[in-house]
């Protein structure tokens, strides 16, 4: 409540401040015409098209890279030569700037497709879920290890019974942030790309000059991203709800 207070305290101080003119209402207009012009937008199908577009331009970048991050994860988290081996490409490719590859893009794929901004965001949302993966395989205690192969519990079982249940909180972090990141640069992708979606649309007011729509637009893609944050976060307590950092947060 406290959080949400504050946000309301800062647009309330925005919109006195608009309406007096003290920020320039012409590139920031009040609050109450951003959201006026929100309502008036969302009546249009146009809304709707972009935002679906957007939404599925996310999934389609997570999905691709949690069938990418997951399964490489898991082979170099538990072969000690895999890892040393891939190590120094990781470690090379995970800082780069996903914009970065935006010139690549245009060489790939044809301008306003959808595929570029999809590879754009899947290739910047592998990483945190590869590391994290990666870091949740390796982090199983030996111990539990040990102890399934004492009880005579083949490779196989012990895979699906004692690596995966030690790996999956690492998983579910790395899915939160992997679908924040993919939002971020699939919007983006939108934008410098001109791919359908709520990054197109707020290319298009900005240029028309309709600069509530633009931040209407703005507005959508922050709605978007608390809602899958949100999503997320239940969806690890429910799968999670065994797990001491699930039980403690209850509490």
């Amino acid at each position: 409540m406290s959080s949400l207070g504050g946000a309301l305290v800062i647009v309330l101080t925005v919109e006195v401040l608009a309406r007096l003119d003290v920020l320039p209402s012409r590139y920031l207009p009040p609050p109450s015409v951003v959201l006026t012009r929100l309502f008036e937008a969302m009546a249009e199908p146009v809304f709707w098209q972009a935002t679906a577009m957007t939404v599925i331009g996310w999934f389609l970048s997570l999905t691709i890279a949690t069938l990418v991050a997951v399964p490489l994860g898991v082979l170099l988290g538990t072969s000690e030569l895999a890892h040393r081996a891939t190590r120094p490409i990781v470690e090379f490719l995970r800082p780069v700037p996903s914009v970065a590859l935006i010139p690549l893009v245009f060489l790939l794929f044809r301008p306003g497709s959808m595929d570029g901004k999809v590879f754009l965001a899947a290739f910047a949302a592998t990483w945190p879920l590869l590391i994290q993966v990666i870091y949740g395989v390796r982090a199983i205690n030996p111990i539990q290890l040990a102890t399934a192969r004492s009880f005579q519990i083949g490779r196989v079982r012990s895979f699906f019974r004692v690596v995966i249940p030690a790996a999956t909180p690492y998983l579910a972090t790395g899915l939160r942030i992997a679908s924040s990141v993919a939002l971020i640069l699939t919007v983006t992708g939108e934008i410098i790309m001109g791919a359908p979606g709520i990054g197109l649309e707020i290319n298009r007011a900005r240029e028309g000059g309709d600069v509530p729509l633009m931040y209407a637009y703005v507005i959508v893609g922050g709605v978007l991203g608390v809602v899958l944050n949100l999503l997320f976060a239940a969806l690890e307590r429910k799968v999670l709800h065994w797990h001491v950092s699930q039980r403690s947060a209850r509490r």
